[in-house]
């Protein structure tokens, strides 16, 4: 008779307890999720970031050009003439674009080749505009493609079939622009002398509109498109001339006619690079081809095909450069968000094993004196993880695929791999370990009168010499010898990076060592109270597992990354938000280039919806001082200016500092800038303007001022003492409350002219957060914060579910002592709180600490202001401690904790005492 089959082990464990095999599975699926999502969030806005240096860097820097020589005087003419059509520049065209190496992707719809003049010739005719009386340059390019790029307005485009260097009319297409700028139109006729001093005659045939002005085919060499007037070579520099420089457009095979204008004209191949498909990975192969194109073997080969003395020249490798610059400085920051909530997910993860461990402590116990080996429990431990944490960590993996979607795979799967085996092996280790010798007997494991082991003692030492050699590493250096890439740090990189996860983890281990200090100092006045609430929480507090330090070391780390995170965060705020301030001076700025603004605009801004206040400054470049330098002198009304700087906090002052006095003779009272008040000093000075003369004495000192916010030299003082000073700027913030039309405020700024402009604050606040790096990096820290806050709401979570059968059965046998209901919650919410109150204290101190030691050594300013730069006046934009960050979820933990005890006690309190003590 065959005996009854046994069931497995590993169905009947998840069978037998669901629930923490549910919560494992949960646990490991987010916590694969982040660490495979992280690597393609890094990957994916790095390579949107290169895609946006190239494409917004411009066509002049980013375009390829070789460009080569016309064939030699000692070439047959015929010859000569044929190298310049467009039928041979075609040829040669198709053989350089095959010669580009992968990753250069050349963006055929954009990319251009010709031929045109080096030496512009002059524009004969007197009808041409000539500033300064002299004439216009002109640059006669024939380049193929016009007819794909642009559409005729007017006339049609040109013809060059026939046209030889002996030719003395040729046909030409001119842009919009240059017909408005030349004054021509179709029909028009352009006169040019040639390299014999003959006349030749460029027939304008035709305008055209181009379709792409922005796009590479034009903006490579704008002149194409858009006249421009230039600096005459030789110039005065106290009275500059120019001249109108501007291009006639060819047909394509009419480059045979440049040599009669142009010994020399040069043949031009110019590729636009396509940014779509360049990765962050692709750049060193990139540079490395540049490097190979400008002076290597692609040039060689190149060569081999144009002419002898092509030459390559291009600044692709200098836009790289400049994004390899801003990477380097942004990777060191972001790495800290990784190694923090790398760190508190593996701490989080551990915690939960080892609270499983310490849950199935009699269970494994059981099995080991019935027989069993250790390594036959920790083989079937390692079964019954392997089937809950796998399918969860390929499952977090596949989010992580699907949330985004391009970016290399290989370091998301082996982050995702690393968590799998992490969550595998954590319990059979744990259990292997603790189970290795058979005990017939296990004394009590109380929190407060547990004994640290030397093992222990030694690696916490250990941690902190890392601890200490991080943090000194960082601030003598900062984070850019961090050791990423780019930097210089070597195998320091680590440990810098992981410097806030060292200083929290040792605040946590002192705070561990240091928790049952307090337990006693409370027990001790409790037990002389009346009531039995305030000892028995405390006492059942104190009486907690050892294991119950695991959660608190998870919490605290939690919350010194968050802390931490959000910190960086706010500094990185508050650095864009004093920025976009010293570039304007106020909530907007209403200004003309040189001159002066219509005197009825202060009224209308005044009257647009959401201006709370606008203040008229006169500003007078070139007020000259005693000792003969000059500086800004600015003209204000005292009482509204002052309101002004208060509000903005840029040198503020009080009403009464500028007013004048009586009498049109009276010293005027100024504030100077530091540099202005230490060469004019204490006593009086004349001083005569184009407004008028006054006296004026520097009564205070300001560092800025709002008309000139970033730290210029200015000496300022009361506008009623000039006379009939004109607004030169106007200053406008908002109303409490209320936004400030935009729209509205810049119809009437158009109304006054087509040079007066308006600035917005908030426009240059948006401007700073432009580059894919920046918001990259931000994106990581804000999902470091708010990872950092979800793993401690989990080590409470585990935390108080581990012990709720512990503090269930307590209840259940002090209500069969006469203990109420109402006294049963209260008894388990304050036991709960010791901990709470003590990681949640900890964690604002931790997260403070971690801060003030290494904010020295984290300057924030490439990430924040990457777009821009720092502006005078900003000063070091450097980590500093944000209270909210600090203690919101410090006081989060303690509301959750005490929370989930009020329900707990809740939910046990509507059972009978009978039942808990069955279970």
């Amino acid at each position: 008779m065959r005996p009854n089959p046994v069931a497995p082990w590993t169905r009947t464990r998840l069978r037998a307890a669901p629930l923490p095999a549910l919560a494992l599975a949960l646990l490991v699926l987010a916590t694969a999720f982040l660490a495979a999502v992280f690597p393609r969030a890094v990957d994916a806005y790095e390579s949107e970031g290169v895609r946006g240096a190239v494409s917004g860097a411009g066509a002049a820097r980013t375009g390829i050009e070789l460009g080569a020589p016309a064939p030699g005087l000692d070439e047959d003419q015929r010859e000569r003439e044929d190298a310049l059509r467009g039928t041979a520049l075609r040829d040669r065209y198709r053989q350089v674009v095959a010669a580009m190496p992968r990753p250069l992707r050349v963006d055929r719809a954009q990319s251009a080749y010709g031929t045109q003049t080096l030496e512009p010739p002059a524009g004969l005719d007197r009808r041409l505009p000539r500033p300064d009386l002299i004439p216009p340059q002109f640059t006669l390019a024939a380049q193929a493609g016009v007819d794909a790029h642009a559409r005729v307005r007017a006339g049609r485009l040109p013809k060059g079939e026939g046209l030889t260097s002996d030719s003395r009319r040729v046909e030409a297409a001119v842009t919009a622009d240059t017909a408005r700028a030349m004054k021509l139109r179709a029909g028009s006729a352009v006169h040019v002398d040639t390299v014999l001093g003959e006349r030749v005659t460029v027939r304008i045939t035709g305008i055209v509109e181009p379709l792409r002005p922005k796009g590479a085919y034009w903006s490579y060499d704008p002149i194409l498109r858009t006249p421009s007037l230039i600096d005459v070579p030789g110039n005065n520099a106290q009275e500059p001339k120019r001249r109108w420089h501007a291009a006639l457009l060819l047909a394509p095979d009419a480059g045979s006619f440049l040599p009669a204008v142009d010994q020399n004209p040069q043949r031009y191949w110019r590729l636009a690079p396509d940014p779509g498909a360049l990765t962050a990975g692709d750049v060193p192969a990139l540079k490395q081809h540049i490097a190979s194109l400008e002076g290597g073997p692609l040039r060689t080969e190149l060569r081999g095909f144009t002419h002898d003395d092509a030459m390559v020249s291009t600044e692709l490798d200098k836009v790289l450069a400049g994004y390899e610059g801003l990477r380097d400085a942004v990777t060191p920051i972001v790495a800290v968000a990784a190694y923090g909530i790398g760190g508190v997910a593996v701490v989080v993860l551990m915690m939960t094993c080892s609270l499983t461990a310490v849950r199935r402590r009699s269970e494994l116990a059981l099995l080991r004196a019935r027989g069993a080996s250790v390594r036959g429990v920790a083989v079937r431990l390692l079964a019954e993880t392997s089937v809950v944490a796998v399918p969860a960590a390929a499952l977090g993996l596949l989010l992580a695929f699907l949330v985004v979607p391009h970016a290399r795979a290989w370091p998301a799967v082996l982050a995702a791999a690393g968590v799998c085996v992490l969550a595998c092996a954590a319990l059979p280790v744990r259990a292997a370990f603790a189970h290795r010798r058979q005990q017939a007997h296990e004394g009590r494991d109380d929190l407060v009168t547990a004994r640290p082991s030397r093992r222990r003692t030694v690696a916490e030492l250990v941690l902190l010499v890392l601890a200490v050699g991080a943090v000194a590493t960082l601030r003598r250096g900062g984070l850019g010898d961090s050791g990423e890439p780019g930097g210089g740090g070597g195998s320091a990189g680590w440990l810098v990076s992981a410097a806030p996860l060292l200083v929290g983890g040792i605040a946590a281990l002192l705070l561990v060592r240091l928790y049952p200090l307090p337990l006693r100092l409370f027990a001790r006045p409790l037990t002389r109270r009346r009531g039995a609430l305030g000892f028995l929480s405390t006492a059942s507090a104190g009486r907690a597992s050892a294991a119950q330090a695991l959660p608190l070391l998870g919490l605290l780390l939690a919350l010194t990354t968050a802390a931490f995170g959000g910190s960086v965060l706010t500094g990185i705020a508050d650095a864009r938000d004093r920025t976009a301030l010293l570039a304007v001076g106020a909530d907007v700025r209403v200004d003309r280039a040189n001159g002066t603004l219509p005197a009825a605009l202060a009224t209308e801004i005044r009257g647009t919806p959401g201006v709370g206040e606008v203040a008229a400054v006169h500003i007078d470049w070139y007020l000259r001082l005693p000792d003969q330098t000059t500086v800004p002198l600015v003209a204000v009304d005292p009482a509204v200016y002052a309101r002004l700087t208060r509000a903005t906090g840029l040198g503020p002052f009080g009403d009464d500092e500028l007013a004048a006095g009586d009498g049109r003779r009276a010293t005027l009272p100024a504030v100077a800038s530091p540099d202005v008040a230490r060469r004019l000093g204490k006593g009086a000075h004349s001083f005569r303007t184009p407004t008028g003369s006054f006296k004026a004495a520097v009564r205070a000192v300001r560092d800025s001022t709002p008309a000139l916010p970033t730290g210029s030299a200015f000496l300022l003082i009361d506008r009623g003492r000039l006379d009939h000073p004109a607004d030169t700027a106007l200053l406008a913030t908002g109303a409490a409350g209320e936004r400030i039309d935009a729209a509205a405020l810049k119809r009437s700024v158009r109304a006054s002219g087509s040079d007066v402009e308006a600035t917005f604050r908030a426009a240059e606040r948006a401007s700073l957060t432009d580059s894919a790096l920046q918001s990259g990096a931000e994106r990581i820290y804000v999902a470091a914060v708010a990872a950092g806050a979800g793993y401690a709401v989990l080590a409470v979570l585990l935390a108080l579910l581990h012990s709720a059968p512990q503090r269930a059965a307590l209840l259940a046998r002090l209500r069969t002592l006469g203990l109420s209901r109402g006294q049963g919650r209260r008894l388990l919410v304050l036991e709960s709180l010791p901990q709470a109150l003590l990681a949640a204290c900890g964690g604002a101190l931790a997260g403070w600490a971690a801060i003030a030691l290494l904010a020295p050594g984290v300057d924030l300013a490439q990430v924040a202001l990457a777009a821009r730069g720092t502006l005078a006046g900003l000063g070091d934009v450097t980590l500093r401690a944000d209270p909210w960050s600090l203690l919101l979820p410090a006081a989060g933990v303690v509301i959750l904790t005490a929370g989930v005890a009020f329900v707990q006690a809740w939910w046990t309190a509507r059972r009978t005492a009978a039942n808990e003590l069955k279970r």
